[in-house]
């Protein structure tokens, strides 16, 4: 945040540019809405389309795994590069109705594109100019430290209204949280009225894997400790809320009033191990949609811009990374590094072209790829282009494409970045 003078105003426009959300002299600079800056007859290098029926489906698994606890919807990150001002208001019509995000930023996002009734939980860190935005927007936010309760304190008088807080506990991941012996201060600051606990949560430090189970459990225990003294002294501690898509998934007695479910809402396993621990339980191994409950809701497409005849012995693309070793043809796509599709992936990466894998040749550059399509030879200018998803019988998963490119499927979506259209399909 900083100084903003004059207040600038929120009003929407066609076109992109910057928008100020100001309160008492301070402003957040963001967008307008999620559209790319692209004029409206240009066509973007590449776009992503959300699967409205995967979505659906993966809620509705989830819902039945958690039980009576609320599936709250992670969207840090750019909804996991989904786009939150996409993929918020579609999972709000498929019922959901707690968002938590990364950031005030990010709330603010949140909060312009999703209904004034749904819940907003910033659970990271927000800066002491923020506090008063959020309060005054009824967002609510995870606290970790006293001296930011009692500035969420002061900040909830200057404001007039309580602060909507949830208490981050520490139980033995030493990241963030407020310690043991902190809570009797922490009661004290409650009882003064300006704050209001929204809920009492916590994160686990690798429920993925099964390597972390003890550390799990003896978090869980600490949890229920802390907890308890809290209500000890006389504060009720909200929705308790700790697990996250893993958690969920593995240790039932993590599925409290809320749970966090991030990767698993868009269709990921949050591990190779969570998934096989998982589907081992499944009841009757004759139906195997049960091997796969989850559906991937992104798919991310381009279009060939370019098809050249190459002699054998040539080098394509920047320097000498790829010699032809045969005529080639080679495709050029309007995608690079610079749109998250990894320069790691130079001669291993691979694409869809009518069906068929094409693997990547050369260097990945900053916008364009070139692919050898020599064993499709009907591929020609305006093909699409399949990065991530299915074409025909076959498909390209995010863990593949994190696989080539040794990187995370987390990271592989938040790389994409948010100018690229969002379009949700049915």
């Amino acid at each position: 945040m900083r100084p903003c003078t004059p207040r600038a105003t929120t009003s929407r426009t066609s076109s992109w540019r910057p928008r100020a959300i100001s309160w008492k002299g301070w402003c957040v600079i963001t967008r307008t809405d999620a559209a790319p800056p692209f004029a409206s007859h240009a066509t973007p290098p590449c776009r992503l389309t959300l699967n409205a029926g995967a979505l659906k489906r993966n809620l509705g698994f989830l819902r039945r795994v958690a039980g009576r606890a609320e599936v709250a919807l992670v969207i840090k990150g750019n909804a996991y590069g989904h786009g939150i001002e996409t993929f918020g208001p579609l999972a709000e019509s498929l019922g959901v109705r707690t968002f938590a995000v990364g950031s005030a930023d990010e709330a603010l996002r949140a909060r312009s594109c999703l209904a004034r009734d749904t819940d907003v939980m910033i659970l990271s860190w927000i800066s002491q100019d923020e506090l008063e935005w959020a309060i005054a927007s009824d967002v609510s936010f995870w606290v970790f430290e006293l001296g930011r309760l009692r500035d969420a304190a002061e900040a909830a008088a200057r404001v007039g209204r309580p602060a909507r807080v949830h208490l981050e506990l520490e139980t033995g991941m030493h990241r963030t949280g407020l310690a043991a012996n902190e809570l009797e201060e922490v009661a004290a600051i409650v009882r003064a009225g300006a704050i209001r606990v929204e809920g009492t949560c916590t994160h686990y430090a690798g429920a993925e894997s099964e390597g972390n189970f003890l550390r799990v459990q003896s978090q869980i225990e600490t949890f229920r400790t802390r907890v308890h003294q809290l209500a000890e002294a006389g504060i009720a501690p909200g929705k308790l809320h700790t697990a996250s898509s893993a958690a969920t998934f593995l240790y039932p007695e993590t599925r409290l009033d809320l749970v966090r479910v991030g990767i698993a809402a868009y269709g990921f396993w949050p591990s190779q191990e969570t998934k096989m621990r998982l589907l081992l339980q499944a009841s009757d191994m004759r139906h195997p949609e049960r091997w796969n409950p989850l559906r991937r809701v992104l798919r991310w497409t381009t279009r060939v811009i370019a098809v050249n005849d190459v002699d054998a012995g040539e080098y394509v693309g920047y320097g000498m990374a790829y010699l032809t070793p045969r005529p080639q043809r080679i495709a050029a796509i309007p995608v690079g590094y610079y749109h998250g599709f990894a320069r790691a992936l130079s001669n291993v990466g691979q694409v869809l072209l009518r069906g068929r894998l094409c693997p990547v040749v050369g260097t990945v550059s900053m916008n364009v790829t070139l692919v050898d399509v020599t064993d499709c030879p009907a591929v020609e200018t305006g093909d699409e282009v399949v990065l991530i998803g299915s074409q025909g019988r076959r498909e390209i998963s995010v863990s593949s494409f994190g696989d080539l490119a040794r990187i995370l499927n987390y990271e592989v979506l938040v790389r994409i970045p948010p100018e690229i259209p969002r379009v949700v399909v049915d």
